[in-house]
């Protein structure tokens, strides 16, 4: 039996009573190794003493994950807003260069959530930091006094692009996602195509035309139990396919 491929996971910096802490979601962890039959390792945020290349030249895939914090503003140039959540500066010196560097190198990368929010700011886009205020946009927040298998429940809908990734491994021209974001996509980045947008014009998926290997960015959240989701396993499916292939290619 062939060894499963390794994928660096994102972590954000957390005090926990009072250490410092480098942490990543287990629903994540999981949706790796049951969704795409592969083995996650946390990479921590310490962008000083850990080379990109150190990390992607020894690991098979990258996921960014989701998180309660948000990219801070200055990285596209932004003023903070007046109710923007907490900041994670240790996380965005990390993982802004990591996802610029695995596009160029081939290694296949998975954003969900903030991921897919600090692959649009990396590659030069900017963010609304409350979609909610935005004209024409409905709250895409979830109630964080619901039980979880609420706030994870569907909430609407999203259209597939005609010719995509996601409309291929869906089967379907739309699906239903679940939503928990404040913040989202204002500008798109240059040399991206758009997969996917919300029934009230959000972008909620894209893939980047220039990169040398498998890419998918996703504002939604499909690691929620992922086995239970069609189209959840599909995406994990063809992240963890791609990340096999390179593994084969590393092992030449």
């Amino acid at each position: 039996m062939n060894a499963r491929p390794i994928v660096a996971v994102s972590a954000d910096r957390r005090v926990l009573d009072p250490h410092p802490s480098h942490v990543a979601g287990e629903k994540y962890l999981r949706a790796i190794l049951d969704g795409a039959d592969a083995l996650p390792l946390v990479v921590p945020s310490l962008a000083d003493d850990i080379d990109a290349d150190d990390i992607l030249d020894r690991v098979d895939g990258l996921a960014l994950t989701g998180s309660y914090s948000n990219v801070e503003p200055h990285h596209y140039g932004a003023e903070v807003s007046d109710d923007p959540g907490f900041h994670d500066p240790h996380r965005d010196a990390m993982t802004l260069p990591l996802a610029l560097r695995a596009l160029q190198k081939g290694v296949p990368l998975l954003a969900i959530c903030r991921g897919h929010q600090e692959l649009n700011v990396a590659l030069g886009g900017t963010l609304h930091q409350n979609v909610a205020d935005v004209p024409g946009y409905h709250r895409h927040l979830e109630n964080k006094g619901d039980p979880l298998e609420v706030q994870y429940g569907p909430s609407h809908l999203i259209s597939l692009m005609e010719g995509g990734l996601l409309r291929k491994l869906a089967g379907s021209d739309t699906q239903m996602v679940n939503s928990l974001h404040g913040q989202g996509i204002a500008k798109l980045a240059d040399g991206v195509t758009v997969e996917a947008v919300a029934d009230d014009g959000l972008i909620e998926a894209f893939t980047v035309d220039t990169a040398a290997g498998f890419n998918l960015s996703l504002q939604w959240h499909p690691e929620w139990r992922v086995t239970e989701n069609e189209f959840s396993m599909a995406i994990f499916k063809a992240f963890g396919d791609a990340c096999r292939e390179r593994a084969l290619k590393r092992q030449v």
